[in-house]
Parts: structure tokens; sequence; C-alpha cells
């Protein structure tokens, strides 16, 4: 299929902002923020419980302003606006983080703080642009895409810092240190570079007429659209089971390092397991676009719920490499595709002209579905003492996620 050039602009905002995610987030600023605090003379259980706080406040602000903030960029041309905020705002951040100096680690906390606010805010619009680049026979492989080169990005740009790591700082040009800085600006350019073709000629097509004070009149359209939430029964259903199944999803994904070391892999060999994930996910993005093509949305929506139940109950009997490496496998496989047809099957579901409104709950049922996952991981793994039979608990929601979805999602929505 091909796409259109609106169409490639949106897919590569996806690109654009994958360096922030695996550099910032995942891979290098956790560690510098622990090395930097830590000479300072922050404990150890402080250090851990400030990045989890750090990780918390700055997703739960922009996922409690979400719907709002959604329902101020369905005004004509506003979601550029509001995507060009965020991102900039993230982008500024990201910078900042390799400016901060070494000793004002709490300023370098706050900085963080920042920088998820913008880029967290700036993924709720490029969501939302989905109904404006693509209609609804283009969604899935729209979406799919841009999943798949947000992963193949993640892969290029932490290859780009691998090197400076591996080479001592390209051969002593920088220190430890200067290699973590260096990260930051690289997640800052690539996001700058990819992400300008989206900012810049971004075209919103659906919007609601224009108000005389949007902030008031936002308040007002939120507060109508909760009154008749009865009126999208489907999608009401649809965000409920979504809730329970994308946050197995995540769970997976974020304790999948910690099962890794309690069975007892060394940290180079999950970062080889992490890369590999990330690859594997971009060709069957792509495959579950296709899929959704041939069979429809729905069922391949299906398919990677039933996928996941699996993975779940197989974590039961990982005890070795081997099995760790059929596990990661095996949510490559599913992982980005699952995602990707989650937000086109939303994307159809929703109202055109409030599509950003309508992806603020979306956006915020996503980020608040990562709190049941981890918890009942840690509840099970402390009751049984294995973190394997925590892992494989997390198949009860799936199966949440299958019943409700299955009955209630219609199989008229790809037509």
């Amino acid at each position: 299929m091909k796409f259109t050039k609106q169409q490639w602009q949106w897919i590569l905002y996806d690109w654009a902002n994958s360096g922030y995610g695996i550099l910032v987030v995942t891979a290098v600023l956790p560690v510098y923020f622990k090395a930097v605090a830590g000479q300072a003379g922050v404990g150890a259980a402080d250090l851990t419980a400030l990045w989890g706080y750090a990780n918390s406040f700055g997703t739960l602000v922009i996922s409690l302003l979400a719907p709002l903030l959604g329902a101020l960029a369905d005004y004509p041309h506003a979601k550029k606006r509001w995507l060009n905020f965020f991102t900039w705002l993230g982008i500024i951040l990201t910078i900042g983080l390799a400016l901060v100096p070494l000793q004002h680690w709490q300023l370098l906390l706050v900085v963080y703080i920042g920088s998820i606010i913008g880029y967290s805010g700036g993924n709720l619009f490029y969501d939302s642009f989905l109904t404006d680049v693509a209609n609804n026979d283009r969604m899935d492989r729209v979406s799919s895409t841009g999943y798949s080169m947000g992963y193949l990005g993640g892969v290029v740009v932490f290859i780009i810092f691998l090197v400076a790591e591996l080479t001592n700082g390209f051969n002593g040009l920088l220190t430890s240190y200067g290699v973590a800085r260096f990260s930051f600006i690289l997640a800052a350019i690539w996001w700058i570079i990819f992400g300008w073709p989206l900012l810049k000629d971004g075209r919103q097509h659906y919007s609601v007429e224009n108000a005389s004070n949007p902030f008031i009149d936002s308040l007002r359209r939120l507060r109508k659209t909760l009154y008749h939430i009865n009126q999208y029964k489907q999608l009401t259903w649809f965000l409920v089971a979504y809730f329970f199944y994308i946050d197995g999803v995540d769970t997976i994904f974020t304790m999948a390092t910690v099962i890794g070391k309690d069975l007892g892999i060394k940290t180079t060999m999950l970062m080889v397991v992490l890369l590999v994930v990330q690859l594997i996910a971009v060709p069957f993005s792509i495959l579950y676009g296709w899929l959704a093509d041939k069979f429809s949305t729905r069922r391949i929506i299906i398919l990677g719920i039933v996928i996941y139940f699996f993975i779940c109950i197989y974590a039961l009997r990982l005890q070795t490499l081997t099995d760790f490496w059929i596990l990661a496998i095996l949510v490559g496989t599913s992982q980005g595709g699952l995602q990707a047809l989650s937000r086109s099957y939303f994307g159809r579901l929703v109202p055109k002209n409030d599509s950003s409104e309508f992806f603020g709950f979306y956006n915020i049922l996503g980020k608040f579905s990562a709190i049941l996952g981890p918890f009942i991981v840690g509840l099970v793994t402390q009751w049984t003492g294995k973190s394997t039979v925590g892992a494989a608990s997390l198949s009860i929601l799936f199966a949440i996620g299958f019943v409700i979805f299955t009955i209630t999602s219609s199989k008229s929505v790809n037509d």
C-alpha cells in the first residue's frame, strides 16, 4: 500500500520520538540519574523511589489533563498548535537534561518531569491526528506502519548510542557522563529532524466550530460527553476492554527485565534481547496491519489478545535463557501490532470532529492501566515467591479484556 505525503509525515513522527522513549525513559537517564544523585549521598532505596515518583507524577499530570487538552485541540487548526507546543516543550527540556550541572540532581529530576509532560502531550495529539491523515479503510495500515517505524527508529538511535558507549566516548572524546549527555542531545536532534515534517505541515481536516471562549466551551463539551456517554456504548465498552488487555501488554514489557534477572540472565544479554524484540516488532507490526485488511481489525485484535494470554501461561515454564528468548520473541510478534490496531479501531469509533477529545480518554485509560498489572504481579510474586507465577497471573487481564471485547465489539467496524 502506498502512503500519501501527509501519512508519511505522520508515520515519521513515531520514528522521531523513539529516541526519547528508549534513551531517556528506558536505557540511559535512569542509570545517569542514579549515578549523579548517588554521588551526592542519596541512598539506593530513595533513588528508586524518587525515580518512580517522577515518572508517576509526569504521567499523572498529562493523563488528568488529556481529555480537556484534547477538547481544546478540536477547534480549527488547534491540533497542530498543541502538537507543536508539547513537542517543543519535550525537545527543549530533553536538551536541558544535558545542561543540568552534575551536582544539581534535584533540578535534573524536575527537568525530566517536564520532558515527560512534553513527550506524553505530544503523543496525545499525534494519535488524534490519525483520523486526519487516514480514512477508515487505511487506518490499520497507517497506524501499524507508524508503530513499526517507531520500533525501528528506536533500534537505530540506540545502536548509535551503543557505538559511543562501546568506544569509550568515541575513543576518549567523551567521558562516561559525557556519553550520557550525548544521548540526550541525540534524542532531541532525532526528534527535531524526523518530527519536523508533521510539526510544519500537519493538516487538521476535522474540527468543531470555533468558539469565543474555547476553554469554557471545551469544559462544556466534556461535560456533555460524559453526561451522554450512554450514546457511545460500543466506544465505552472498547475502552473498558482496552484498559484490561493493554495493562497486560505494558506490564509484561516493563517486568521482563526483572523476571530475566530472577532467572540469572546477565544485563548485557537482557539488552540484546530488548533490541531483538524491537527488531521483531518492526515486520510484525506491519503484518498485523496487513492481516487486519484481510480478516478484519476485530479478529486480529482478538488474535493478539489470545497470543498474549498464552504468553502468560508460557511464563510458568520459564527456567532457562532459551525459554526467555522464546517468550521475548512471542512478545515481539504481537506487542506493536496489538497496540497499533487498538489505536486504529478506536479511531474508527470516535466522532471525527471531536477526535482529540476522545483520544484524550483513550490516553488517560492507557496511562492508568499501568497501575493494576504491576500490582497483580507484585502481589502474586510475594505470595508464591516466584516471579514467573506473578507474570502468569496477568493472564486474568487478557481473559477479561478478551471476553469484554468479543462480546461488545461490532463485526461491522471494518466495513
